[in-house]
């Protein structure tokens, strides 16, 4: 393999927006549980704001934002009942992208894998087995394994020490030998913060807003990743 093939050593994958379409049913449950709060969320001021931040930070911001007290007792009770009706949405459809799985499969073959995301561990788990390609990642850190969410790079530092426990690597995994897969502009600032380099998505935010990317394509379904690992050589 050339150098230009041989910077990148590992790849992480973040889940919601950019393997799967499940930011609208994220946002459907958060404002089903809000709306019984009394708290209206607006589906523009989701996408707009709060995309990409786990379930415990969501709540909290907006409970704040309406001077409300986000004690950690009422943040768990609102991340259980949103829980409930995301897993129930997602347990009925497949929401995996066109091309997805297709491109994790060719990643597999060359690169050890693992998903950071900031949803619940057993919801990845289940995206991911509906898709097929579960067995493709060396394991899932999840929202219950931080304690900050992005744009935090807490969870990409968690799967880089992860995928250095698990496989042994030689010579160690250093940062800049990953390639994060974000969709988020709170996900390729976490990426970068943690030195990582970041291809970026444009599914959930237009690409002026992800510009802070090394790499930036529409979809999977149109990403070549030859290309993408010549590109981010240069």
């Amino acid at each position: 393999m050339d150098n230009a093939l041989s910077m990148i050593r590992a790849i992480i994958f973040d889940l919601d927006g950019t393997l799967a379409d499940t930011e609208p049913l994220h946002f459907e449950a958060f404002a089903r549980v809000l709306a019984a709060e009394g708290i209206e969320l607006g589906q523009q001021e989701y996408f707009a704001r709060l995309i990409g931040f786990d379930d415990r930070d969501c709540f909290a911001t907006v409970l704040r934002e309406h001077g409300r007290a986000a004690e950690d007792r009422t943040l768990a009770r609102l991340i259980e009942r949103k829980a409930a009706i995301y897993q129930r949405a997602i347990a009925e459809r497949d929401v995996i992208y066109p091309g997805a799985a297709a491109f994790v499969r060719q990643c597999a073959a060359r690169f050890p894998l693992i998903v950071a995301t900031g949803t619940l561990r057993v919801e990845a788990q289940t995206i991911l087995e509906r898709a097929g390609v579960r067995e493709l990642f060396a394991d899932i850190i999840a929202a219950e394994d931080v304690e900050h969410g992005k744009p935090s790079p807490e969870g990409f530092e968690k799967a880089l020490g992860r995928l250095g426990f698990l496989l042994r690597l030689r010579p160690p995994l250093e940062p800049a030998q990953c390639l994060v897969i974000e969709d988020t502009v709170a996900g390729v600032e976490a990426g970068r913060r943690a030195g990582m380099r970041v291809l970026a998505l444009c599914h959930s935010a237009p690409a002026e807003a992800l510009r802070a990317a090394d790499v930036i394509r529409d979809s999977l379904a149109k990403a070549d990743l030859d290309e993408i690992l010549r590109e981010l050589s240069r």
